[in-house]
């Protein structure tokens, strides 16, 4: 009788693990779409990826909005690569904007 019960609750336990999982890859699908549709504008400036999902996390989704942060906080964004802070000044100065000061 003891091992039908834990057969029982490692099956119970197995589909709980199996339902947490899928809900876990829908979740990061849909984090995955949010970053795709508020970061376009990001993508076509050739941005990758990290250097994305920063400034979407940060709230920052156009040029523009670069004008709310200093070019020291762009820097400090977990994911902002040299490469990307490049990308991001040529742009600006190509646009007339700038970093807060």
């Amino acid at each position: 009788m003891l091992a039908a019960e834990a057969k029982r609750n490692a099956a119970e336990r197995r589909a709980e693990k199996k339902v947490s999982l899928e809900s876990a890859i829908s979740n990061s699908n849909l984090d995955l779409d949010r970053y795709q549709a508020q970061g376009e504008h990001w993508q076509e400036l050739g941005l990758g990826a990290p250097a994305i999902r920063a400034l979407v996390d940060d709230g920052l989704f156009e040029l523009a909005d670069l004008r709310k942060i200093s070019l020291a906080a762009a820097k400090e964004l977990d994911g902002m690569t040299p490469n990307a802070i490049r990308i991001l000044v040529d742009q600006l100065k190509k646009s007339d904007l700038s970093f807060r000061k």
